[in-house]
């Protein structure tokens, strides 16, 4: 009898014991992940009476490939554009949340005694909502379309990029055993010239990638190449000294700006599902039922601290940001469980020896209490907020009143502004690209000459180099927007403003020659004077360059391009969030989506049919259907199966049209699937036959019998492809298709 290997019994136990575990949770109507926690627990060694995983070691290392894939399709999901859009209100709520429940989560667990590392750790677990649990929540009880579901979305794509700079953050403090502030300002500045380098390196080169190699790449190749540039990233990022999770997000949030992000998505889930699965099994693995009675108070205390922890710092986080008290609310009650984060930063705990064991389990069992509790405190916030409404003070009310009302209008942004920001963009990415492109040179093009051309002779060919490398990007700071509409405005608007026009211009040139004067005061030694003159006359010569600035925008013009790629593509589709949609003029009017049933009964009706503004008080800004999009659709036009209506009103209006929309649907009763069936079949024109001497037109069998002739043999020829035009003579063998019962009728009359 052969041997079978440890790893593939225990995995064929892990995922019997998911599937089956899982099946029953889907009928349960509860989240998948509790069902693989579940699956976890009944196959790891705490349970005696149920078969057990053997080889954990190999077990935790598709674990730990498991995470790397959650990571990446969060990426996937995430894009840094994304996090561009989500807005002011979404970022001050996120970092209320996080800073808030770090210092509850340490304050809880200095209170139960424990280390300072768990404490810490702690925190950092109940600091994070969990994404995938509230979206699903959301769908399930129908609350995409309202209002606040937006902004409770934007706020967890702020949390899953603060969620990365946690996670390095406690990885060096759990290395160093210490953390101080300017160990925790060095690892801040490290992580975002990480991201900000591979993210300007992947926009740049990966999209046109896929571009050229389009005609190339079928479904298998680019799954391939896109889990090797995945497994690439996680080892880069760990070289550099952060985490295979980070690594793994990045090349994911790159990956999301290509105009294959969607196929990406959907070819990479199969294999993110299985490992993820993996993950989650082993998180159960190591939970000990008893160990989680035997703490069952702190579980109790932690839950309770979870569930009013999220809901209050959540809607003072909502309110701070300026939106009114309900929505503030809602938006808390939402965000109030932890989820996959809280397992990855915990995972991390045990990986690097930090944190207790007993701390896993409780988290879990935490992390299953709060999912379980998420659509009642949903439901909690809608009479919550009538009753702490009459129970605030007078004054308090009047102040929220203040603070968050008034209609939001779109103000033009000062040309100052304008050009700040303008030129804060372009000093930070090119110097980002500089410091890049100075690190490779020393660490491996400074050797390599040196090896090649001995003495100063190889110093000035480095230098050279190096300095023509880093030209159109000293260029681009020193140049760009000198000559931009903002910059002339300002510079016409009065000698006020031309100090500090030619004081930001002097400064940029200042900081191009300091990059050069660093290459060259690296390979030479000179006197600063000579330094100095060098490097002003070397900038000085790239500003007049016709070469350079042709480059410069070369390069950025391509930039842009791959950059943008995605949204242009997505404006004829109709799938680009139209500009006005953050900016409605009442606080109450949102747009929402609506995909109209396959089995509607609006199918061919006309929008005046259908009265949406009489009836529901909304109205269809748009109109999708396939890669057709019309903008303000006329009452003439038809709504089909499978469209997608853009309509825009409050969240009653829409929460009452989505109700109205899922009942227009035919009965399943009503649709005779066993007529739907269509077969071929064959009958001759005899002499007593009605169509004979008839055209097929006139014959009226599509018609009367709705049946289809297909072919046509007479005599020794055969009419594969008849016209409506052609006579049926007596004889002919006619092929046609239909329903039996229909050919029955035609044939038997």
């Amino acid at each position: 009898m052969s041997h079978l290997p440890t790893l593939i019994s225990d995995l064929a136990l892990i995922l019997v014991a998911a599937g089956v575990v899982t099946l029953i949770f889907k009928r349960l109507k509860q989240p998948l992940v509790l069902g693989y926690i579940v699956a976890g627990v009944i196959a790891g060694p705490h349970i005696s009476f149920t078969p057990t995983v053997i080889d954990t070691a190999n077990i935790q290392t598709w674990a730990d490939i498991g995470v790397v894939f959650l990571l990446f399709a969060l990426g996937l999901d995430f894009s840094f554009k994304k996090l561009m859009k989500v807005g002011g209100p979404a970022v001050i709520a996120a970092v209320t949340i996080i800073v808030g429940m770090i210092m509850l989560g340490m304050l809880v667990g200095s209170s139960m005694g424990w280390k300072r590392m768990d404490c810490i750790f702690l925190g950092g677990m109940l600091a994070m909502s969990s994404t995938s649990i509230i979206y699903k929540a959301l769908n399930d009880m129908g609350l995409r379309t309202q209002r606040f579901a937006g902004l409770v979305l934007g706020i967890l794509v702020i949390e899953d990029l603060l969620a990365i700079v946690l996670m390095v953050l406690l990885s060096t403090m759990a290395v160093k055993n210490n953390f101080e502030g300017t160990e925790m300002i060095y690892s801040i500045g490290k992580l975002f010239f990480f991201l900000m380098l591979w993210f300007i390196i992947g926009i740049y080169i990966i999209p046109t990638f896929f571009r050229k190699t389009k005609l190339l790449m079928n479904d298998e190749m680019l799954l391939i190449v896109v889990l090797g540039m995945c497994l690439l990233m996680v080892v880069i990022a760990t070289y550099v000294g952060f985490s295979s999770a980070l690594g793994a997000f990045v090349m994911g949030s790159i990956l999301a700006e290509t105009m294959e992000a969607e196929k990406i998505e959907h070819l990479v889930r199969p294999v993110k599902d299985l490992f993820a699965a993996i993950f989650f099994v082993s998180v159960g693995m190591l939970i000990d039922p008893g160990m989680i009675w035997e703490y069952i108070g702190p579980i109790l205390l932690i839950t309770l601290t979870v569930l009013v922890g999220q809901s209050v710092l959540g809607t003072f986080g909502v309110v701070l940001s300026g939106q009114p008290l309900k929505v503030a609310m809602q938006c808390g009650f939402c965000l109030s469980q932890i989820g996959e984060f809280a397992f990855i930063i915990a995972s991390l705990g045990i990986a690097l020896h930090v944190t207790d064991s007993f701390l896993y389990p409780i988290v879990v069992a935490v992390s299953v209490i709060t999912t379980f509790l998420t659509p009642y405190m949903m439901r909690l916030a809608e009479p919550a907020y009538p009753y702490v409404e009459r129970k605030l003070p007078k004054r308090w009310k009047r102040i929220l009143e203040r603070y968050t009302s008034g209609i939001q209008v779109v103000n033009h942004e000062s040309n100052w502004k304008k050009l700040l920001m303008a030129l804060g963009r372009i000093v930070i990415v090119y110097s980002v690209i500089i410091i890049a492109e100075l690190i490779l040179a020393f660490s491996l093009l400074v050797p390599f000459i040196r090896n090649h051309i001995p003495g100063i002779w190889g110093n000035i060919v480095s230098a050279v180099l190096i300095i023509a490398c880093m030209a159109p990007f000293l260029r681009a700071i020193v140049a760009k927007k000198n000559h931009s509409v903002e910059f002339q405005i300002l510079w016409e608007d009065g000698r006020f403003n031309r100090g500090y026009l030619v004081s930001l211009i002097v400064f940029r040139f200042v900081l191009a020659m300091f990059f050069v004067m660093f290459v060259v005061s690296a390979l030479f030694k000179i006197s600063v004077g000579l330094l100095i003159g060098i490097a002003g006359m070397a900038v000085a010569g790239m500003i007049y360059s016709r070469y350079l600035k042709k480059q410069s925008i070369l390069i950025e013009r391509r930039f842009l391009r791959n950059l943008n790629i995605r949204d242009i593509s997505a404006r004829p589709s109709g799938k680009a969030v139209p500009r006005f949609a953050g900016n409605l003029l009442s606080r109450d009017l949102h747009m929402a989506d609506f995909i109209v049933p396959q089995e509607s009964k609006w199918a061919g009706r006309t929008l005046a049919d259908l009265r949406l503004k009489t009836r529901f008080g909304v109205q269809v800004v748009a109109l999708f259907r396939g890669n057709y999009c019309l903008n303000i659709p006329g009452g003439k036009e038809r709504i089909f199966p499978q469209d997608r209506i853009q309509i825009i009103g409050s969240d009653e209006q829409l929460l009452k049209f989505g109700e109205y929309l899922e009942q227009q649907v035919i009965p399943e009763e009503d649709c005779d699937l066993s007529q739907s069936a269509v077969n071929l079949r064959q009958f001759i024109i005899d002499a007593e036959s009605v169509f004979s001497g008839k055209t097929i037109e006139e014959s009226g069998i599509r018609e009367q019998y709705r049946c289809l002739i297909v072919g046509l043999e007479r005599g020794d020829t055969s009419l594969h492809d008849p016209t409506a035009d052609t006579v049926l003579e007596e004889g002919d063998l006619v092929w046609i298709v239909g329903e039996d019962s229909n050919i029955y009728r035609l044939i038997h009359g």
